[in-house]
C-alpha cells in the first residue's frame, strides 16, 4: 500500500486546493508530483513560492533551466528531467545542450558551461563556493546577484527533486517522450 496519497481537488487538504488548481489551470492536467506534494500543504506551496520566485530573477529562462536540470540531474529525479527537458525544447535549446545537461557533461556555451558548474559548486559545497569557483562565474559574465539566484533556484529544485524521490513520483504520460534515468 502507497504511503503518500496523490490528491485530486476534492481530496487534498483545503489548503492545497488553490495550489492544485492554479498548477492544473498552467499545464491543463495535474503532474503527479503536485498530487504527491498536497499531502503538505506547506510543502506545496513553499516548492511553488520558491520556483515562481526563481522564475523572477534575472536569469535567462534559459539559464534557469540549466540550473534547474544541473540540480534535477544531480538529485537524480527523472520527473523533473523529463519535465525541464520538455521546457528546453520549447525554449528551443539545441539537441547538443539538452543531451549534455541530460548526461551531466560540459556545455557546448561557455558561459553556460559556467553556470553549470557554479550551480554544481553550490550544490557540492553546500554555499561555501570555493572563491575559484565563484570567480569563474563572474568571469563568465555573471553578476554577484546571479550566485544569490543560483542559491534561490538550487533551494527550489531541491525541494521538489527531494519530495519527488520520496514519493516515488511516477513520470506522467505527456512526459514519457522526455524519459531519463540516471547514468549507471
Amino acid at each position: 500500500m502507497p504511503v503518500f496519497t496523490a490528491h485530486t481537488t476534492e481530496t487534498a487538504p483545503a489548503t492545497a486546493r488553490r495550489a492544485i488548481e492554479g498548477v492544473r489551470g498552467r499545464f491543463g492536467w495535474l503532474p503527479t508530483p503536485v498530487a504527491l506534494m498536497a499531502d503538505s500543504p506547506q510543502l506545496l506551496t513553499g516548492f511553488l513560492a520558491a520556483s515562481a520566485g526563481f522564475e523572477q530573477t534575472d536569469l535567462a529562462p534559459l539559464e534557469r533551466e540549466v540550473v534547474i536540470l544541473t540540480v534535477s540531474t544531480t538529485n537524480e529525479c527523472h520527473f523533473c528531467v523529463a519535465l525541464h527537458t520538455g521546457k528546453l525544447t520549447q525554449l528551443g535549446a539545441t539537441t547538443e545542450l539538452i543531451t549534455a545537461l541530460r548526461a551531466g557533461s560540459a556545455l557546448p556555451e561557455p558561459r553556460l558551461e559556467a553556470l553549470r558548474r557554479f550551480t554544481l559548486a553550490v550544490l557540492d559545497h553546500r554555499g561555501a563556493v570555493p572563491d575559484d569557483e565563484l570567480d569563474g562565474f563572474l568571469t563568465a559574465g555573471y553578476q554577484p546577484r546571479h550566485a544569490l539566484d543560483v542559491v534561490l533556484g538550487v533551494g527550489a529544485y531541491t525541494m521538489s527533486t527531494f519530495a519527488n524521490r520520496l514519493t516515488q513520483a511516477p513520470l506522467d504520460p505527456p512526459l514519457a517522450a522526455h524519459a531519463w534515468t540516471p547514468a549507471a
